[in-house]
């Protein structure tokens, strides 16, 4: 932040930053928890105004710039049709708005900035990193989301077909729905004790005494260059830290896709996007949570998802900065489309064939 205030002031005449004019007048828009709690401190290094803004009413406006400005922006998502790119219909409101960062915020939206936080979840993010941190080597939430996309849940989770052996058809649940979150692991638990017992006492690898300095053969060292290796079935342990990270995933996100469509159901709304710093574009997560609305809507409402979708806030506190007309709704696709005529009166047929690519012009979308 430092260096894009100093450019700032090079590039507006304030040389050093000692004095400039007050076109270089700068500030940073913030919101979040970390506009308050980081505000003097912000304030006092940088030497620039800090304005706070709220951050669910930022979040709105975000969402709606990305929604009505950026073409190839919102998405829907399945295993059969990953990314499928949708266009802004006339009137997209009302809308759900599910954010999901260390908890969740459930916002319905009337209007422009017209939103009524409905619910909330404190199941979210920082669960899924907190369990993780304690239950696995992985430190980072990525590192997590990457164990996470190697693992086996069915080997974690008790699943329909485990009680049943079958499809249990006559209420649609498949085989490989899970019963119960984490279920199998107290059931094997069970199961290694009996067998323990029936061979007249635990074996030789399963013993440990508490004054004993030899650590746990299921203990995962954390390492400096990333997450320990996902470990093999150590100590009759049939499961792993991915399978693990894998059932937690699940567990989180189908919650929330439950929560979430009980909240469309009670406002009457159709459409429900899905934003947040816990989603980072990650296919396991994406295909749980459009997976879990199809299924308690019987298809008749939509999950959708954004490229962008961990930046709501941040935009929509810059949005909220600029002029009342700043933008306006296909700006950029009517940009492209002024550069692709100039080009064609200008050198005949494009040079480059391409969306955005246009006799050698390119549009960048940021």
């Amino acid at each position: 932040m430092r260096q894009l205030k100093d450019k700032h002031m090079r590039l507006n005449g304030g040389g050093d930053g000692s004095s400039s004019p007050p076109a270089s007048e700068l500030c940073v828009m913030a919101t979040g928890g970390g506009a308050y709690k980081y505000h003097d401190k912000i304030r006092d290094v940088l030497g620039v105004d800090v304005l706070r803004e709220d951050e669910m009413e930022c979040l709105i406006i975000g969402l709606d710039f990305f929604i009505n400005e950026i073409p190839c922006e919102v998405f829907t998502y399945s295993e059969a049709n990953p990314m499928q790119f949708v266009e802004p219909s006339d009137n997209i409101y009302p809308y759900l708005l599910v954010n999901i960062g260390s908890g969740v915020s459930f916002l319905k939206v009337s209007g422009p900035r017209e939103y009524q936080r409905v619910g909330g979840t404190s199941l979210g993010g920082g669960t899924f990193w907190g369990l993780l941190s304690l239950l696995t080597g992985a430190r980072t939430f990525d590192e997590m989301l990457e164990l996470a996309s190697q693992g086996d849940n069915s080997k974690v989770d008790m699943l329909v077909g485990d009680i049943y052996g079958t499809d249990y058809n006559k209420i649609g649940l498949k085989s490989t729905t899970i019963a119960s979150s984490f279920g199998k692991i107290f059931r094997e638990k069970q199961q290694a004790e009996h067998e323990a017992e029936d061979s007249g006492g635990l074996h030789h690898k399963d013993q440990h005494h508490p004054d004993q300095q030899t650590p746990s053969q299921n203990a995962q060292p954390s390492s400096p260059d990333g997450p320990s290796p996902a470990p093999a079935a150590h100590g009759g342990r049939p499961y792993s830290a991915a399978d693990i990270s894998v059932a937690l995933l699940y567990a989180i996100s189908n919650n929330i896709g439950q929560i979430a469509f009980l909240q469309s159901q009670i406002h009457n709304l159709s459409h429900i996007y899905f934003g947040g710093s816990f989603i980072r574009g990650h296919p396991q997560t994406m295909n749980t949570l459009s997976y879990a609305i199809n299924f308690w809507s019987g298809g008749a409402k939509q999950a959708y998802f954004l490229r962008h979708e961990g930046y709501l806030g941040a935009v929509g506190a810059f949005v909220k900065r600029q002029p009342r007309n700043w933008g306006r709704r296909r700006s950029f696709e009517q940009t492209a489309l002024e550069l692709r005529m100039r080009a064609r009166t200008r050198a005949g047929p494009p040079a480059v064939d391409g969306d955005w690519n246009v006799a050698g012009e390119e549009v960048a979308v940021v």
